[in-house]
């Protein structure tokens, strides 16, 4: 065998002998995209090198080849002719191959009739979500360049989808809205639906990125976010708020005034309520997708006066020293 017909298909990709799946991954996208004969239309030279970096990529991102093709390399300068006599070559003939082309074709099935093209091959790319080039998230494959299929040129597919944040006040989320977004050189008006929630997403159908080959565009996700509100607050799906009340209303109990996302309404406070207790206004909360409402949870919260009046404070000291209840009574029980 020639020894000189060895390709060091890890230099080729720029990586190292250990390099990761991931890494190789990263390694072929970035060259495919510099050497892609539509960035470099006519240029023989960069046709040569995307074909070469297409091949070592084949080789590397498939477990079983790129282990037979580690193999080969460790024993590829310690061939003797076609013969390797002598030679342990780890339970694998590679004397049976006359050159390392000979040994390639056979690991990727480019000769003896079995692939398209006469000696040629399809090769299938599949790139992941926000790789960035037309056609990302969706497989392709196809042959072209000399017998090697563009992995990036797609006829049929739509483009990437993208992703984007949308800000709403808490009041356009709960009643819909409309909000017209600059898309680059397009100005699109949308429909927010009521009810929308943070991480909600909408789908605003067919303003992605453009498919160059097939001049489909993909969509475009918008994801809700919500501007803080100095009341409300969600808890789950129920939306949730905190009322203060007097020292009377929580001993007395109280009708009191709430406020809710379409107006206050009167809820019923009951005798003896302890701070931090929650009550619930049921269909009072957040819109849903099916029509109707989810629950208000309101965080009662006991606040003392801090501003006596004369009056006030001589009621609360007849209060103190009328009462007939210990609040911490219990506690004399605690010990270690």
């Amino acid at each position: 065998m020639a020894t000189t017909d060895f390709k060091d298909y890890y230099a080729t990709l720029g990586v190292s002998k250990t390099a990761t799946a991931d890494e190789i991954k990263q390694a072929f996208r970035k060259l495919a995209r510099k050497y892609h004969p539509d960035v470099n239309p006519n240029d023989k030279t960069a046709e040569a090198k995307f074909k070469e970096i297409n091949e070592a990529y084949e080789v590397l991102s498939d477990a079983d080849k790129r282990r037979k093709y580690d193999q080969f390399g460790q024993y590829w300068n310690r061939m003797d002719g076609a013969s390797g006599a002598g030679v342990d070559f780890g339970g694998f003939d590679f004397s049976q191959y006359g050159s390392f082309d000979d040994f390639i074709n056979e690991l990727l099935g480019r000769f003896g009739g079995g692939a398209p093209g006469a000696g040629g091959r399809t090769y299938t790319y599949r790139t992941s979500p926000g790789a960035g080039y037309p056609g990302a998230g969706t497989g392709h494959s196809g042959t072209g360049y000399g017998g090697y299929s563009d992995p990036f040129r797609d006829t049929t597919s739509p483009g990437q989808d993208l992703e984007s944040t949308i800000s709403l006040t808490l009041s356009e989320a709960f009643n819909g809205t409309q909000k017209r977004l600059n898309l680059g050189n397009e100005t699109v008006t949308v429909r927010i639906p009521a009810g929308a929630k943070p991480g909600s997403r909408i789908r605003v159908k067919e303003k992605g990125q453009i498919n160059p080959y097939s001049r489909r565009r993909g969509d475009l996700y918008l994801i809700v976010e919500t501007k803080p509100h100095p009341f409300f607050q969600f808890e789950g799906d129920n939306l949730v708020c905190e009322v203060p009340i007097a020292p009377d209303e929580a001993v007395l109990g109280a009708a009191i005034e709430v406020p809710t996302p379409d107006g206050s309404v009167t809820m019923n406070v009951p005798a003896g309520i302890r701070s931090g207790q929650t009550l619930r206004l049921r269909g009072k909360g957040w819109r849903t997708p099916k029509g109707d409402r989810t629950d208000q949870l309101v965080r009662v919260m006991i606040v003392p006066p801090t501003n006596l009046s004369t009056p006030e404070r001589d009621l609360y000291e007849k209060l103190r020293s009328n009462r007939s209840s210990d609040p911490r009574s219990a506690l004399k029980q605690v010990k270690l």
